[in-house]
């Protein structure tokens, strides 16, 4: 997917640099919390991966190793008793059903 995406951005002139990339996605993922329970909800989370994916180009990281590491991660977290979150998260009082 994310040959895909970098072949759209150069094919479209959507050039920018990580930076830029990395304000698109959170107005995307801001724009996915306004629509999260309409039928607008599939595109706005297509935009959000494609401006991950898009900051990943601009950062020159492989999405498919970064995504198999927070598995891995995830993976060893819960192997040891742990849960998704991180130990900050595990803090916060009132965080039911998030960790």
């Amino acid at each position: 997917m994310q040959d895909t995406v970098e072949r759209h951005m150069r094919r479209y002139g959507l050039s920018g640099n990580a930076e830029i990339r990395y304000i698109d996605l959170v107005s995307e993922v801001g724009e996915l919390g306004r629509h999260e329970y309409s039928d607008n909800a599939k595109m706005e989370m297509g935009d959000c991966i494609f401006a991950l994916l898009a900051l990943c180009c601009g950062m020159r990281i492989d999405a498919r190793e970064a995504l198999e590491t927070a598995l891995a991660k995830y993976d060893e977290r819960f192997s040891t008793g742990g849960g998704i979150s991180s130990e900050i998260i595990d803090e916060i009082p009132n965080q039911e059903g998030l960790t």
